[in-house]
């Protein structure tokens, strides 16, 4: 049987792919582990400056699977238990570089949840997106009721999440869940030009400008201008930053290092 999770890369691109179709890549436990060492393999690939994570066959991830436990056995308390599950997917906070979904079909539940812990979603028009937690009697999890309000606005939030609403594509862009719907089949090609032109820039200041949205969504607006001011300083001095001015003024395409 193959890898139920896969890690490859393209360039200075890397690919996690959630490969078990045949489940409609649930969170079974052997997904969930498989996906933890794909995760640490990409965070610690100095190579790569995007990650793209997707899956095979029409679902990215129909979240946990119901024939399965709902929580993993750690033997701690029932909330650590379910908190647990989640831990495997929300290791992508850990990466540095840019990470974007490529949703190639239904996003469901705690699949929902991992694509909004990446930082860009490009899906199908075609599938599904949504987080139905309260339709099989249970609480969201995966921190969607932190991550979704945020992305979308609390009202608009509140209804989804309240109503257990699934959207489709066109629905999912409008909202903002999705920063593109395409066709299916161009959901990979999408992510993969955007994750090349991503790759194309300053690494060093795309990281640090990736780490500063991040740490800004905590902040008040002077506090995240302060962090932002320690970022730049440090990108100041970079050779990337001096080849990129150097670019510029000369009218050509910079050759960023990473230094």
């Amino acid at each position: 049987m193959s890898d139920a999770v896969l890690y490859a890369t393209q360039g200075h691109v890397g690919v996690i792919t959630l490969n078990r179709p045949d489940n409609r890549n649930s969170m079974t436990p052997e997904l969930l582990d498989a996906f933890t060492t794909a995760s640490a393999t990409a965070k610690a690939d100095a190579s790569i400056r995007a990650l793209v994570v997707t899956g095979t066959g029409n679902c990215f991830s129909s979240g946990a699977d119901f024939k399965s436990t709902l929580q993993r056995d750690t033997g701690e308390s029932p909330a650590e238990k379910s908190y647990a599950m989640y831990v495997p997917f929300l290791s992508l906070l850990d990466i540095a570089v840019p990470v974007i979904a490529a949703l190639n079909g239904h996003t469901v539940g705690g699949g929902f949840g991992l694509s909004l812990v990446c930082d860009i979603r490009i899906g199908a028009r075609e599938a599904k997106y949504g987080a139905n937690f309260v339709k099989l009697g249970l609480a969201p999890g995966m921190a969607i009721s932190y991550l979704l309000p945020r992305l979308i606005g609390v009202a608009r939030a509140n209804e989804l999440l309240f109503a257990g609403r699934l959207v489709e594509g066109p629905e999912a862009e409008a909202l903002g869940i999705l920063n593109r719907a395409v066709p299916t089949s161009d959901v990979m090609p999408a992510a993969m030009d955007l994750a090349k032109t991503i790759a194309g820039n300053a690494p060093l200041a795309v990281r640090a400008t990736k780490a500063a949205i991040r740490a800004g969504l905590a902040m008040t607006v002077r506090e995240a201008a302060r962090e932002e001011a320690k970022a730049q300083a440090m990108t100041i001095g970079t050779e990337d930053a001096k080849e990129g001015i150097t670019a510029l003024l000369a009218k050509r395409t910079p050759n960023f290092t990473g230094r």
